[in-house]
This record gives C-alpha cells, sequence and structure tokens, in this order.
C-alpha cells in the first residue's frame, strides 16, 4: 500500500457518519466524541509522521497512530458493549482500525530495525 493509499484509508476511517447517527444519550455522546477524536488522530497523525525529520521521529510519530488506534477500538468495543451500536454496525470498522494497527505496527518493527543496522 502506497502512503497515499494509507492516508486515503486513515481518512476514511474518521467514523464521523457512526457518530452522527448514534443515539443523542450523554452516555453515546461522551463515548462517540472520544471515538471521534482518536479516530481522526490516527488519520492526522499518519500525516504528520509522513512529514517526519527523522527515523527517530518518524516512530515517535507512528507509535501516536498506534496508540490512537487502539484506543478508537476501545471506544468501538464500548459502544457496543453499552448497546449504543449493535456490533454488526462496527465490525468493519473495527476490523479496519486492527488492519491498521498491524500495519503501524509492523512499519515501527522496520523502521527500528533500520535503525539499529544502521548504527551497528
Amino acid at each position: 500500500m502506497t502512503e497515499q493509499e494509507f492516508k486515503q484509508k486513515t481518512k476514511h476511517l474518521a467514523t464521523i457518519a457512526l457518530v452522527e447517527s448514534s443515539p443523542r444519550g450523554m452516555t453515546s455522546q461522551v463515548l462517540g466524541k472520544q471515538l471521534l477524536r482518536c479516530a481522526t488522530s490516527v488519520g492526522a497523525n499518519y500525516r504528520a509522521a509522513c512529514r517526519s525529520k527523522s527515523p527517530a521521529d518518524m516512530i515517535a510519530k507512528l507509535a501516536i497512530v498506534e496508540e490512537e488506534g487502539d484506543e478508537a477500538i476501545y471506544w468501538l468495543d464500548l459502544l457496543v458493549e453499552v448497546n449504543i451500536v449493535p456490533e454488526e454496525q462496527v465490525a468493519s470498522l473495527r476490523s479496519e482500525f486492527d488492519a491498521i494497527v498491524a500495519m503501524i505496527v509492523a512499519s515501527i518493527k522496520t523502521l527500528r530495525n533500520r535503525s539499529h543496522s544502521a548504527t551497528a
């Protein structure tokens, strides 16, 4: 997957439609805001990582992407557990976040290995 394709993928995961279509209760709003913040942060921080000044800077920014992606999965799971959103509605979104987190973890490992190889 190219950098541009990955940027588009993270942008489409912003979860805006899911949050907007959720019920308007207090719990739904709080959980929805949390999900929206971390889900949109995935794309924004990936874009920042693409403009990193060094491998160490890129690793640090990708680590934020990893954390925010994992947090998005947490909020999706919680929305399902408290019966605000049905599992079927978030299953593919959750799967996409799982895939993104896995790709980011692999990228971080590759960058770390390259950095260690370069200094050895």
